[in-house]
């Protein structure tokens, strides 16, 4: 049956403000059934994990409930899915545990057409232990980060790749399974950055090649957390810190305190409300994921075609970095106006789209744009024709000069 964006609207409360909201790749807005998850654990009776008494039961069960429903997410298993504060942390702790192994000499690649998460850990934990960072430039002019550009830097001394799924800034998505052949016959380890990629398509962990993924439920209808995860031989093979009384069985061994068990229930949540974006999807929670991405993929490619088209009979916008057309994110500015002026005029016309580099400041600025940025506009399951069209005629409205 055709995509029902109108009944995934009528389940997310925020958007009763009446605002047409592209603002997603910051953080989408949020279904009821996940405020109902958050809501139910934290009246609950809720214990330290354990067995014995409901409190700890209640615990345990929201804990590998959400495990087993983000290793279905992100095509892993259970005992893979670690949880923390923020994919940014998860991506430190990260690096500084597989830093330990590196050495004066040693070389890791990074890229600049990423969020600055999935730059600065690896380049400081480098910095640190005495290794050399080598930067993989994208091409400007299309916004591309090919396999040639990261194949370019790699030696025997390569001991990481870090390369991100899909660009925050642009929607332009890498093609990782190449990049991981690259990274892998080099000797090095790959990780990937699924933060905006989670958002509009489906995570497949072995798909893509990489020894370690982060991503965060807060950017697909979640709470704010983040998740990372990893081939099972690799996570077992790193000694990360913790404390001395704390299980050092994985994925435990990567969480450092109690876990926010209500926000665990609100990931779930919204895993179970994606895999019911096709009501008539059957079989595993897998499938009916993999069922859903493939409508909510085809209503964003109409809906992204729309935007794009509409864009280009506007005088005056540029949209950069265009290697994926047409993308459910794009950037672009307005000639005359600048990115924060232009934020605020959509604003007043209620459509929020926010300004900026969004983190991807190094991608910016070698697109030209500066600390300034552009204007980001990114689709979510609960866009519609309606947004599209108030965005481009609130931008028809600004002055032309």
């Amino acid at each position: 049956m055709p995509f029902d964006v109108a009944a995934i609207r009528a389940r997310i409360p925020a958007l009763t403000s009446g605002s047409a909201r592209f603002d997603s790749p910051g953080g989408t807005q949020t279904p009821q059934p996940v405020i109902d998850a958050v809501v139910a654990t934290l009246t609950g009776p809720l214990a330290n994990r354990g067995g014995t008494t409901e409190g700890e039961r209640n615990a345990e069960r929201v804990v590998s409930g959400a495990r087993a429903a983000l290793a279905d997410f992100l095509g892993t298993t259970p005992g893979t899915v670690v949880f923390g504060r923020s994919a940014t942390q998860l991506a430190y702790d990260l690096s500084r545990t597989l830093a330990r192994a590196w050495r004066p000499g040693d070389e890791v690649v990074v890229s600049t057409l990423d969020h600055d998460s999935n730059i600065r850990p690896w380049v400081q934990a480098a910095e640190a232990a005495g290794a050399t960072v080598r930067w993989a430039e994208f091409d400007a002019a299309t916004g591309a980060l090919r396999p040639e550009h990261i194949a370019a830097h790699l030696s025997a001394r390569t001991r990481l790749v870090a390369v991100t799924a899909s660009s925050n800034l642009t929607g332009v998505r890498p093609d990782l399974p190449a990049i991981a052949a690259l990274a892998h016959e080099a000797g090095a380890h790959f990780h990937v950055d699924a933060v905006g990629y989670a958002s509009h398509a489906l995570v497949d962990l072995d798909a893509f090649g990489a020894d370690t993924l982060v991503c965060s439920p807060y950017k697909f209808l979640g709470p704010h957390l983040g998740v990372l995860t990893g081939r099972a031989e690799v996570l077992e093979s790193l000694r990360p810190d913790k404390l001395l009384p704390s299980s050092d069985a994985v994925p435990e061994r990567f969480e450092l305190g109690t876990l926010p068990y209500e926000l665990l229930a609100g990931a779930h949540a919204a895993v179970d409300f994606l895999a019911g974006l096709d009501p008539d999807a059957k079989g595993s929670r897998r499938e009916r994921l993999t069922a859903s991405f493939a409508a909510l993929e085809a209503h964003e490619h109409a809906l992204a075609k729309r935007l794009e088209d509409g864009l280009a009979a506007l005088d005056g916008i540029t949209v950069h970095g265009r290697a994926m057309s047409p993308s459910p994110l794009q950037l672009f500015t307005v000639a005359g106006h600048r990115p924060a002026d232009v934020s605020r005029h959509l604003a007043a016309h209620g459509v929020d789209a926010p300004a900026g580099s969004f983190y991807a400041a190094l991608a910016a600025d070698r697109l030209g744009l500066g600390a300034e940025g552009g204007v980001r506009v990114g689709l979510a399951p609960y866009s519609d024709e309606e947004d599209v069209d108030r965005l481009h005629a609130a931008l028809a409205t600004l002055d032309r000069h």
